[in-house]
């Protein structure tokens, strides 16, 4: 049946009534909330191309550990800019690394809070790139083997120390594999892996590279980091990371990769993770400052929006500010 016989408006009268229809549903539950974690005392610093978002030191993580809690937010992906860094990035995997004393600090405070460990050695290199480099200049190459033994250091590091989950962002071939094994290996059967299984070499990364310091010393990430032209590919990796043993898989950057959260979404079974990175974040922060955008409904939107898509968790700089909206019962994205 047409018009006049059908109409669509019937169910869209009364807020009551969209509410009684809604097929996606945004909840406390669905949001990760990163973590910068600095060396030092008493340091809370604000991120200039981050408003809102903060350095901590590890002695003061308490009162942004309370606040999550008291918001309903069960999880966190840690980051951490260490003291010192080196060609290999040695500060990944020691015992008292940055992201270890955190972890343990977190733990601590609200054992029950999942502690999820970015497993990476990009901000503890000197040159800023997520493996070990040979070479300089136009010749440099990162060694995608030797790189897996690093990581694989790192992830029993951080399992050690505490970390639920291991969530590995190096794009490094086999690096699911590799992990995995050295993990069970070490006795750490029970702690999954969270795979950045599709990252792509993106422009929306800038913001992030400023608060975590890991912007690349020379050339870029496009030899291991995914063209965003493409996502066939997209399909391969994450096929990789499934057999190999990822737990759950994640898509990022989001905003402009919805396209690529659907099909891997329909073609793998594991639970999709969506990262709303840092230049989404910002270019949101920056119009709502300047009185463009209304922010809230911007933000419940675009989050909306990749849970449709078919993200099960979403990391996002905005999870705060979109917990305390869903509890206002924001009328058109309401909690349930």
């Amino acid at each position: 049946m047409t018009f006049p016989i059908t109409r669509h408006r019937r169910l869209r009268r009364t807020p009551a009534m969209r509410n009684l229809v809604r097929e996606t549903y945004l909840h406390p539950h669905d949001f990760v909330y990163p973590l910068f974690v600095v060396p030092g005392e008493g340091v809370k610093t604000e991120i200039a191309s981050m408003p809102g978002v903060y350095h901590y030191s590890v002695d003061r993580l308490e009162e942004e550990v309370r606040e999550i809690q008291a918001l309903g937010i069960q999880a966190v992906l840690l980051f951490g800019i260490p003291e010192h860094k080196d060609p290999i990035g040695t500060s990944a995997f020691e015992t008292d690394g940055i992201v270890q004393q955190a972890t343990r600090r977190i733990k601590a405070l609200a054992p029950e809070l999942v502690v999820v460990a970015d497993t990476c050695l990009c901000e503890f290199t000197d040159h800023g790139h997520c493996g070990v480099v040979h070479g300089t200049g136009a010749s440099a190459v990162v060694d995608n083997d030797e790189s897996l033994a690093l990581l694989v250091r790192t992830a029993v590091s951080q399992a050690a120390a505490g970390a639920d989950i291991i969530a590995p962002s190096n794009m490094m071939d086999g690096f699911v594999g590799a992990i995995r094994q050295g993990l069970d290996e070490a006795g750490f059967e029970e702690i999954p892996i969270m795979s950045y299984a599709v990252k792509y070499s993106s422009a929306y990364y800038g913001p992030f590279r400023e608060a975590a310091q890991s912007a690349p010393q020379f050339g870029d990430r496009k030899t291991y980091q995914m063209d965003p032209a493409n996502v066939r590919e997209a399909l391969r990796e994450a096929a990789s990371d499934a057999a190999e043993g990822a737990d759950m898989l994640m898509v990022k950057p989001g905003l402009a990769y919805l396209d690529v959260v659907r099909v891997v979404k329909e073609r793998f079974d594991l639970p999709l993770v969506v990262y709303n990175v840092s230049a989404e974040y910002s270019m949101v922060k920056a119009a709502a400052l300047q009185g463009w955008i209304d922010e809230r409904a911007i933000v419940l939107e675009t989050l909306t929006g990749m849970k449709r898509a078919g993200a099960d968790l979403i990391i996002t700089y905005h999870a705060k500010d979109a917990v305390r909206w869903l509890n206002g019962q924001y009328s058109d994205f309401q909690s349930r």
